[in-house]
């Protein structure tokens, strides 16, 4: 099996900046897109930003030019960099991996999530 483990959450003031990380391990054969989720209080879960394999990224609007993702293949690790954070930024942030594990055969893991709260 895959397992996800993120790091890098925590409490940080409006205009301020936070990096997140997401480690990949199992019995992996092929990652093909990395991405990073969240779900704000009250609010549906959301996109905030994916790689492909072939290092392609896309971003949700309210986050473009300020959030930027990047990823490691040999590392199997998958990160973001959030700058000028807003409070609307708060939410539980979840690292989503769709990978072909040891049956070969592709599924979505996500890790337990890392909160981020953006706030004075």
């Amino acid at each position: 099996q895959v397992q996800l483990v993120e790091s890098g959450g925590g409490l940080v003031q409006p205009g301020g900046s936070l990096r997140l990380s997401c480690a990949a391990s199992g019995s992996i054969f092929s990652i093909y897109t990395m991405g990073w989720y969240r779900r704000a209080p009250g609010k549906q879960r959301e996109l905030v930003a994916t790689i492909t394999s072939g290092g392609s990224t896309n971003y949700a609007n309210s986050v473009k030019g300020r959030f930027t993702i990047s990823r490691d293949n040999a590392k199997n690790t998958v990160s973001l960099q959030m700058n000028s954070l807003k409070p609307e930024d708060t939410a539980v942030y979840y690292c989503n991996v769709n990978a072909a594990g040891i049956s070969l055969a592709r599924y979505d893991y996500w890790g337990q999530g890392t909160q981020v709260t953006v706030s004075s």
